[in-house]
């Protein structure tokens, strides 16, 4: 008896428990935006709305199956290019910015090419997780984890995200931000780096935190953080939040208009396709709104049970891999996607502040659902590659 190579097929390689959840995620998108516009004239219409996120998703779908194409190896190669290119878009956005978006929301953190918009930091992420895992395991295959080598990893973590943290401060762009703090805590967890480092640098971590809390919800606070150079923006989503009833007729309407569409979702919701509270810019922050209103709470729920099944099918590839630097990737594409939503679903029913962060795969937007998809195709390759051959038994010839 011998063991003869066999090419798997196709359909065999790729990680249907991560395909079909993001197809669902789709359908709800377009069906989500879809309400979402057909009750807003302000959006645009409706049909324009709903081919122009298909015509993403098929750009996404073209470009997940490109990046399937690429192995650990060549991900390990490639990833100082795409964090360099990632970090001239910038760069570049800081100059040629569009100036309507720039005077809305204060961010100088988009393109405008023709009618269309981008935000390069979206495709920094993937860029930026690809190097961070480089970073990682190229460090931990060199040195065994002694304190002081721990140390050397977290300030080589730091060097490289330290281009990027300043490069979104000064676009205005916190929100996105904090999604790379998150990424960075996440692969560092997984890093192997020692609990006596973790341990305390979470402590004064927290004591950080715990400060600009305090800063952010009290008035003196703000004056504060004015003078190091934060914006009148900013501080309005933090007491849109602390206080959404304060006026509800500027600064914290929306928010106030979403939680009374979720809330009057109740359990099952008004109906498909049925909304009937006004909600401005539904399509993109607060699209978990049209959701909870037609389906109610058991279809939100549903929603976020999709969202699990999809995170936990990530996880279980990755375990199956046995890959250290394709491990440090899918921590890094979960933390990413982890923060999308518990940010996007927590900021519309004000549990955390407003931040502008999309609902991952449902909320309209090219430039994160390209993003996102990229992410999911970095998670595909890992099987893709990962199981090349099946080996089946057959007689001696």
């Amino acid at each position: 008896m011998a063991k003869v190579e066999k090419k798997a097929a196709w359909y065999d390689r790729i990680a249907w428990g991560i395909a079909i959840p993001v197809a669902i995620l789709a359908v709800i998108s377009l069906y989500a935006i879809w309400v979402a516009a057909a009750n807003d004239s302000s959006v645009g219409s409706p049909v324009k709305m709903v081919a122009s996120q298909a015509i993403w998703y098929v750009i996404s779908v073209v470009l997940i199956i490109f990046v399937m194409q690429f192995d650990a190896d060549q991900l390990y190669r490639v990833a100082p290019i795409v964090y360099g290119v990632g970090i001239v878009l910038l760069i570049a956005v800081l100059f040629l910015y569009n100036r309507e978006t720039f005077q809305s929301t204060g961010a100088k953190s988009w393109f405008k090419l023709g009618p269309l918009t981008f935000q390069p930091s979206e495709i920094m992420k993937p860029a930026f997780i690809l190097m961070l895992a480089r970073v990682v395991e190229k460090h931990n295959a060199l040195y065994s984890h002694t304190i002081k080598n721990d140390w050397i990893l977290l300030a080589k973590i730091a060097a490289w995200l330290l281009p990027v943290a300043v490069l979104l401060k000064l676009q205005n762009d916190f929100g996105t931000m904090l999604v790379f703090f998150a990424i960075v805590v996440g692969v560092i967890l997984v890093s192997g780096i020692s609990w006596k480092i973790i341990v305390p640098v979470a402590i004064v971590a927290a004591a950080i935190g715990a400060t600009a809390i305090l800063l952010v919800t009290t008035d003196w606070g703000q004056v504060v953080l004015g003078n190091f150079g934060f914006k009148a923006y900013q501080f309005q989503r933090i007491n849109s939040w602390l206080r959404p009833y304060a006026d509800t007729s500027s600064g914290a309407y929306q928010l106030w208009q979403s939680m009374k569409a979720i809330g009057s979702g109740q359990l099952f919701g008004a109906g498909f396709g049925k909304v009937s509270v006004y909600v401005p810019v539904r399509t993109s922050d607060m699209i978990f709104s049209v959701i909870a209103e037609s389906f109610g709470f058991v279809g939100s729920c549903a929603l976020i049970l999709i969202y699990f099944y999809l995170i936990y099918k990530m996880v279980d590839i990755t375990f199956e891999t046995r890959n250290a630097f394709y491990s440090y990737i899918s921590t890094g594409i979960i933390m990413m996607l982890l923060f999308h939503i518990f940010e996007n679903i927590g900021m519309g029913i004000d549990v955390l502040p407003l931040t502008g962060i999309p609902l991952p795969f449902v909320s309209q937007g090219g430039s994160a659902l390209l993003s996102n998809m990229v992410g999911v195709g970095l998670i595909l390759s890992m099987k893709w590659h990962h199981r090349d051959y099946m080996f089946s038994t057959a007689g001696d010839f």
